[in-house]
């Protein structure tokens, strides 16, 4: 059984931090191109960031660059997300996903999601 299960969600003022963190079980984790990904109240959920499996190709949201940076560590299955400079506008559900394949032609949006984690909040106040 295939589980994501993302922690490090919270409040948090505009201008601070917070790291979230993705544990992944049941699936060849070193196989997997892996991503991040945020529903805000009232809006459809949107990419924010891919990783290859090797970590050798990474997109990001042109909001969010300069400002998040994906990580994973293999050893552990374990996705990170840091986060920082945070903005109102970042408030949302966050979601770590397993790529069902990763090319970087697509569209971000239009590469389809093998797995979803049950998400994490996070709330940026102004």
């Amino acid at each position: 059984q295939v589980q994501l299960v993302e922690s490090g969600g919270g409040l948090v003022q505009a201008g601070g931090s917070l790291r979230l963190s993705c544990a992944a079980s049941g699936l060849p984790f070193n196989n997997y191109a892996m991503g991040w990904y945020r529903q805000a109240p009232g809006k459809e959920r949107e990419f924010v960031a891919h990783i290859t499996s090797s970590s050798a190709d990474i997109r990001y949201a042109n909001s969010v660059k300069g400002r998040f940076t994906v990580s994973r560590d293999n050893a552990k299955t374990m996705l990170y997300l840091q986060m920082n400079r945070l903005e109102p506008e970042d408030t949302g559900m966050y979601y770590c996903a397993a790529l069902k394949f990763y090319d970087d032609t697509y569209s971000p949006n239009a590469i389809p999601v093998n797995y979803w984690g049950q998400g994490t909040q996070v709330t940026v106040s102004s």
